[in-house]
């Protein structure tokens, strides 16, 4: 068994909580101190601290170390999927986020986190759709009405 951080019982505590700056300090001191000899344990616990963070390039490093445990330690994968795609949900990346959730949904399918992680991804992309929709058709009808005042404008001349 793996040495999870212990906040992560629930999904809201993972989306709601960052760490405090010095919690967060300490991760990365003990990641930049082991320097070309990272341990995994560590680097996942540093990339596990800066996906919790609130600022999008520690998210985005986050993701970056955890793609390389996934690459690189094939034993760990299993425990990067859930980060990496809750990472990939905070940074808006709705497509990889449902790709690495699925891949631990096959492997784990009573995952509770990752079917309340799989519900908020798919909520989130249905209302980014319907916005995306909104905003097509309002462009369209902006188009239209610019369309017809040129149409006019031509036809008065």
């Amino acid at each position: 068994m793996s040495n999870l951080p212990s906040c992560e019982l629930t999904l809201l505590c993972t989306l709601s909580s960052p760490l405090k700056p010095a919690e967060l300090q300490v991760l990365r001191a003990q990641y930049e101190k082991e320097g070309d000899y990272v341990g995994i344990q560590t680097k996942f616990n540093y990339a596990w601290g800066l996906i919790k963070s609130n600022t999008r390039p520690d998210q985005q490093e986050g993701v970056r170390l955890l793609s390389e445990i996934f690459r690189g330690a094939p034993e760990r994968r299993r425990e990067c999927l859930y980060y990496l795609a809750l990472g990939n949900f905070k940074l808006g990346n709705y497509g990889e986020a449902r790709r690495y959730n699925d891949l631990l949904l096959e492997k784990e399918p009573a995952n509770l986190q990752a079917a309340s992680l799989g519900s908020l991804i798919d909520d989130k992309v249905a209302k980014e759709g319907l916005m995306g929709i909104a905003i097509v058709g309002g462009l369209a009808v902006a188009a239209g009405v610019v369309g017809s005042l040129v149409l006019k404008g031509a036809r008065r001349r």
